[in-house]
């Protein structure tokens, strides 16, 4: 039996997870969606490694595997990581600059587009060391692709092959997407081809990352795309031609972020045996996790005129973790 590392990235359209063996290689994976909760997408998720696992170990004759860490990261990555008993939570900037200098030791320049938000990670000698985030807008995100697609009666997915058949993409404006959805509608009216008006909007992406959340940074090469628009051929293509140079994209690029929280866990280290939850005997419990009913609820703090909002988790009735507090005072025992 070997040992392994649990991690997931819990995002605002998504929620990813792999488990990888004490050298980084990926054994288990899963991409599902959200759809605003993220406690019962993050035990959806853990179902699908768990059962990948077990259908690698019977059918393929992989050797059995005891999972004895885990990490999380993403928006809801505290949450879930009081879920998991998680040794390692960590920021988004963080995991995807340890996943991605894992498999491209020589990367510069990390690209991130998903659902909602995308980033920018500038690396140097293997460590992030300038990073920026898109604002309110959602021109330059996969929300923004879906709801296009949507409009043109496309499958999202089909997008990148589509927009690569295109002689001359058509001008989308890419400053917002009221802008982008308006000039849409503008060209469908005038009669554009439906494979230039793709391509288009994959360029009105590219263009607006660079010039909103890449505005200001030097984007030197080796340069690494990932997230899940990084699927999307089109929008590779029009960062290339952008850019004028190679933009690599991996197999898993779009599971970045629960890869470098697995790898951080991994380095970690196993968890002790924990009192309680699903590493109370020191071996990752799916069950464990299953089985408990997790809850949040907001307390706002009457100690100090800060009135901190503070976030609790609960299971089974018992608070295992919270966080909001600005000092000592909002501080709530937890009793894991």
């Amino acid at each position: 039996m070997s040992d392994a590392y649990l991690g997931i990235d819990i995002g605002s359209i998504s929620t990813k997870g792999v488990v990888i063996t004490e050298d980084g290689q990926i054994i288990a994976r899963s991409y599902l969606w959200t759809e605003g909760n993220p406690t019962e997408a993050s035990k959806r998720v853990v179902r699908e490694l768990e059962q990948q696992l077990e259908d690698a170990r019977s059918q393929d004759g992989a050797d059995a595997v005891r999972i004895v860490g885990a990490g999380t990261t993403g928006s809801a990555r505290r949450l879930v990581g009081a879920m998991l008993g998680a040794s390692v939570v960590k920021n988004e900037i963080t995991a995807h600059a340890v996943g991605t200098t894992h498999l491209h030791p020589d990367v510069r320049t990390i690209l991130e587009i998903g659902g909602q938000d995308s980033k920018i990670i500038c690396v140097a000698d293997g460590i992030a060391v300038d990073y920026a985030m898109n604002t309110l807008c959602a021109a330059g995100t996969g929300s923004f692709l879906s709801s296009q697609a949507h409009r043109l009666g496309v499958e999202v997915e089909e997008f990148g092959d589509i927009a690569l058949t295109s002689q001359k993409p058509a001008n989308i404006a890419a400053r917002c997407t009221v802008f982008a959805e308006s000039d849409l509608v503008h060209k469908i009216q005038m009669g554009y081809e439906r494979q230039d008006i793709i391509a288009g909007l994959c360029h009105a992406v590219a263009s607006n990352y660079l010039n909103n959340v890449g505005k200001g940074k030097t984007i030197a090469a080796p340069v690494v795309f990932q997230g899940g628009v990084s699927k999307n051929a089109g929008v590779v293509d029009a960062f290339e031609k952008l850019l004028g140079i190679p933009v690599a994209v991996d197999a898993d690029g779009h599971l970045m972020g629960a890869y470098g929280a697995a790898l951080l866990a991994a380095d970690a280290g196993p968890i002790r045996q924990a009192e309680s939850g699903p590493f109370a005997t020191g071996t990752f419990d799916f069950e464990a996790m299953l089985d408990f009913d997790f809850k949040t609820r907001e307390v706002e703090c009457q100690k100090c005129a800060n009135h901190c909002e503070v976030i609790c988790v609960y299971r089974n009735r018992d608070i295992i973790d919270s966080w909001g507090n600005r000092c000592d005072k909002g501080a709530i025992k937890t009793t894991a």
